[in-house]
């Protein structure tokens, strides 16, 4: 390397060593000097999440030369923790020996989240690479549906016959050789002799009992079986409402066939949330790494929807074109009542959609929830009636005007608390995902709403 070079390396000693600009700027350096001893200094410290998110962060060309470079350093984690936008990339530039390498060392779990995406000769790729009875096991979880359990799941399960002791599980554990347990586990699960779980034993109580103990005896109180064709989102559900740890998968016929982990589960509801926070936005399921095209396509539904719902407004305020053009202050003061609906509106939603989600919205407590709703609504409208109404007063010196604006206030934002419950629960009840067109429904209705009960006050009461 030369002095040259050696001067303009990017110093990292004085940041923590996080994945911040001067350590991203480092990692380029290496990378542009062809310096694969220093890429592998400055990558060692980095978590495989880190790494995703590095190359998540750099353009094309540089992530190339990095994995490149990088070499036989690729672990299989790393495809785990990457954005789907830009796995596929990531596994193209890698060599067929790295590939295997990487795929090898994952869990079966994350091997079927790597593959269910890719295309055909890129799932083939990673299969060729496992050993045949991981490769079977990959494929079989392939063959059950998109976002069911057995996608979820993983094969490695450590199961113990249900008269077995202490001493005897602890035995077959440190005599089982490393590469035939699970990485990480936290159950040993109980079985029958046709493979039927009837329980669970936690490892610090195995670890905390004298060995002649048996291991039925120091099962844990809550267990769960999760149906193999059971949805993820209310395998994450379970998760979430029992506090499990790991939870067995059974077939057709309650035989023992994978387990859950929480990390798996609690990916999920992370999932599910993200999701309903970016389809109330109307930006489907997109990402930052996505390309210009993908994103044009994910929005423009959407926005195509909203210019509908713009357009049905603009015919109610067509109706009263007459009173706007005799009394310049609607003009001005009707975008206040429709844009406080529309954010009521959306609170009301949000609250909606989210407790539909967690389930906490059913149809023995919708009514009440609807109630209160609309009783916030009133309050809020009653409160802000009053402010609109003396800055009608104060502003155009009108009070017939601040009566109106004060009066459509009120309706709008009851309407709002209304409408903002109601839909969700009503698309929900017909099989249409609440957080994917709820917002759409209600934007139209606090807007018609808001405009009619203004203007058509105002038309009553002023002219």
């Amino acid at each position: 390397m030369s002095e040259q070079a050696v001067e303009q390396e990017p110093d990292v000693e004085d940041e923590a060593y996080v994945l911040g600009p001067k350590a991203v700027a480092a990692i380029l350096y290496a990378v542009d000097i062809d310096d694969a001893a220093k890429l592998t200094e400055l990558m060692e410290p980095l978590h495989p999440a880190d790494i995703a998110d590095l190359l998540e962060q750099i353009n094309a060309f540089d992530r190339s030369r990095l994995i490149r470079l990088y070499g036989r350093e690729f672990d299989g984690e790393i495809l785990s923790e990457l954005d789907e936008a830009i796995r596929e990339d990531v596994i193209a530039v890698l060599t067929p020996q790295v590939l295997t390498q990487a795929v090898r060392d994952m869990d079966s779990d994350d091997v079927v989240d790597l593959v269910e995406d890719l295309e055909d000769h890129q799932q083939e790729a990673i299969l060729e690479a496992l050993p045949d009875a991981d490769r079977m096991a990959v494929q079989q979880a392939l063959s059950y549906p998109e976002f069911s359990a057995g996608r979820l799941m993983q094969r490695e399960v450590v199961m113990a016959p249900e008269h077995w002791t202490v001493g005897e599980a602890i035995d077959y554990l440190r005599s089982t050789p490393e590469d035939e347990l699970p990485a990480q586990f936290y159950h040993i699960v109980l079985v029958d002799p046709r493979l039927h779980p009837i329980g669970n034993v936690t490892l610090g109580k195995l670890m905390r009992s004298k060995r002649e103990t048996r291991l039925i005896d120091i099962q844990e109180e809550t267990f769960q079986t999760i149906p193999v064709l059971q949805d993820e989102s209310d395998v994450a559900y379970a998760f979430n409402q029992y506090h499990l740890i790991s939870a067995p998968v059974v077939d057709d016929e309650e035989r023992l066939i994978g387990v859950i982990t929480i990390d798996d589960a609690m990916a999920v509801l992370d999932e599910e949330h993200e999701e309903d926070i970016l389809r109330l936005a109307g930006v489907g399921e997109g990402s930052l790494s996505d390309r210009v095209v993908e994103t044009t396509k994910q929005r423009l539904p959407w926005l195509a929807v909203n210019l509908v719902t713009a357009i049905a407004a603009s015919l109610v305020i067509a109706q009263f074109e007459a009173a706007i053009a005799q009394i310049v202050a609607l003009a001005v003061l009707m975008p206040i009542v429709a844009s406080m609906g529309g954010n009521a509106g959306t609170q009301s939603l949000t609250v909606a959609v989210r407790a539909i989600a967690t389930k906490d919205l059913t149809g023995a407590n919708v009514w009440r929830v609807i109630r209160r709703e609309v009783l916030v609504g009133l309050i809020n409208g009653v409160i802000f009636a009053v402010v609109m109404g003396i800055v009608g007063v104060l502003w155009f010196g009108s009070p017939a005007l601040g009566y109106v604006i004060a009066a459509a206030m009120v309706i709008n934002l009851v309407v709002a608390g209304l409408a903002g419950t109601v839909i969700p629960v009503i698309l929900e009840r017909v099989g249409i995902d609440p957080a994917l067109a709820s917002g759409a429904f209600v934007t139209t209705v606090t807007d018609v709403v808001g405009f009619f009960a203004f203007l058509g006050l105002a038309v009553v009461v002023l002219l």
